[in-house]
């Protein structure tokens, strides 16, 4: 769908009825009017073009209550299609979903170590090409394209300022995408759009307030507060990789010392195991990755229980100063480094427990994602669907 059309297709009474719509169906257009307080000619007249556009769909399933059935409405999930990408920092992941998020079509391209800015959104147009010649779509049948980029993100501009485990800034994501697809492009920082993706997706209901973590090769949070992202006014709200836990640490990616990421991360596992190793006369340990540290946990190696029950302790302070600045409801962990939650994530806990300020912020509830790998995925998608179905 082209740019100028999606803006066509929007106004705030549209929303509010698509929305209501997706959260309640089958519906009936008197109900609508009823739970929006918007008036049943508004509501008529709305829903015919809706219908007209595609967007929504009526059956004869309502309850009769003694005269003729209502004509009930549905979402039509598959008027729209979505390309949501994960992009970096070792792949591009592309997904084709319809209007339900369910995902139609997956693929997933390996990037090269180095990369220039040219190189990187070669890369990505290439991937995003793919992924539409391999599903049996019209390009008219794309509302959208939506990004999860590792790094600080300027979401209005659509620009990657940093991404620094690929080593790029002042990447203009959006405007070469926009250019190249001629469809609406939605960027976000990976784990806000994680935040998102688990507030669309993760079964969570409809809570106030939530933190996603994602702990891999780096670590950011998004913060859903209202069902919406919070950016902060430079747009590095949720950067608790680099909240300080040491501050006569290990030197960080950022310059600084002892940033929380320099504890959590699968390279950080790996490398204090390794040290562990030496310290116990072990003079030529194995080369170790967070994979192999949790491998090795499992086959019952005691050192390497140690390392993941105190990486949850790292994580758990990191989480607790969370708790203490934003107060929310849950907190839902993702990423690599949660494949070893059976070790890491009772350390979490028990951290949060002996150092939360009160008691009902002991028991904030911490969980690792269901979502699983499409987190990110799934919340790059969920750019698109705020658009079509919330007001701004």
């Amino acid at each position: 769908m082209q740019r100028g059309t999606f803006q066509l297709m929007k106004s705030v009474n549209k929303s509010i009825i698509l929305n209501k719509i997706r959260t309640a169906e089958p519906i009936s257009r008197a109900q609508i009017a009823k739970d929006t307080k918007l008036t049943p000619p508004t509501v008529s007249n709305i829903v015919k073009e809706l219908i007209d556009q595609g967007l929504v769909v009526e059956s004869d399933s309502g309850q009769s209550m003694g005269g003729r059935k209502p004509t009930m409405l549905h979402i039509n999930r598959t008027a729209f299609y979505i390309v949501g990408v994960d992009a970096g920092p070792d792949n591009i992941v592309s997904i084709v979903t319809d209007l339900s998020g369910t995902i139609i079509k997956r693929n997933e391209k390996k990037l090269p170590t180095r990369l220039t800015n040219d190189t990187f959104l070669t890369y990505l147009k290439n991937s995003i090409h793919t992924i539409i010649a391999e599903t049996p779509l019209n390009r008219s049948e794309i509302l959208g394209i939506g990004i999860g980029m590792h790094g600080v993100v300027d979401v209005d501009n659509g620009t990657s300022l940093f991404a620094p485990n690929l080593g790029l800034t002042n990447v203009p994501i959006k405007e070469a995408l926009e250019e190249e697809f001629d469809v609406l492009i939605k960027v976000e920082n990976d784990a806000r759009a994680m935040a998102l993706g688990e507030a669309w997706f993760g079964g969570h209901g409809d809570i106030d307030s939530m933190v996603a973590v994602n702990i891999g090769r780096g670590v950011g949070a998004g913060i859903v507060v209202g069902g919406k992202l919070y950016h902060g006014s430079q747009d590095i709200a949720g950067e608790i990789g680099h909240m300080t836990i040491d501050m006569h640490g290990k030197v960080c990616t950022c310059g600084n010392q002892g940033c929380l990421q320099t504890f959590a991360t699968g390279s950080a596992i790996a490398d204090r195991a390794q040290e562990r190793l030496l310290e116990s006369g072990v003079s030529e340990a194995m080369r170790l990755t967070g994979e192999s540290v949790y491998a090795l946990a499992k086959a019952g190696n005691t050192i390497y229980e140690e390392v993941l029950i105190e990486t949850g302790v790292y994580i758990g302070v990191g989480l607790t100063n969370l708790i203490h600045l934003v107060n929310p409801k849950k907190i839902v962990l993702g990423g690599g480094v949660m494949n070893s939650a059976q070790y890491i994530l009772p350390s979490i806990k028990q951290t949060i427990a002996q150092r939360a300020l009160t008691p009902d912020a002991k028991q904030t509830e911490v969980v690792v994602t269901t979502l699983g790998e499409d987190a990110t995925l799934l919340g790059a998608v969920s750019l698109l669907l705020v658009e079509l179905f919330e007001r701004k």
